[in-house]
């Protein structure tokens, strides 16, 4: 997947999923274009910048079980 490292300075609004709660989270922001995602537990470390369309690649994958545990 295309992605970039963003700066902890980068001005975002994070969103965690309402059903985290085991500390093992995920946060995602939406920047000008694509998605960033960073964990929750380190909200100022480093955040991973995804393009639009390798973001819906993954949804999609994700939608179609692809990383479901057999």
């Amino acid at each position: 997947m295309d992605q970039n490292i963003l700066s902890a300075d980068t001005a975002l609004a994070w969103r965690k999923s309402s059903y985290s709660g085991n500390g093992n989270c995920v946060e995602v922001a939406v920047p000008e274009a694509g998605m960033a995602v960073r964990d929750s537990k380190d909200p100022k470390g480093p955040a991973l910048h995804f393009t639009a369309d390798a973001w819906a690649s993954f949804i999609a994958e994700v939608a179609g079980g692809a990383f479901e545990l057999r």
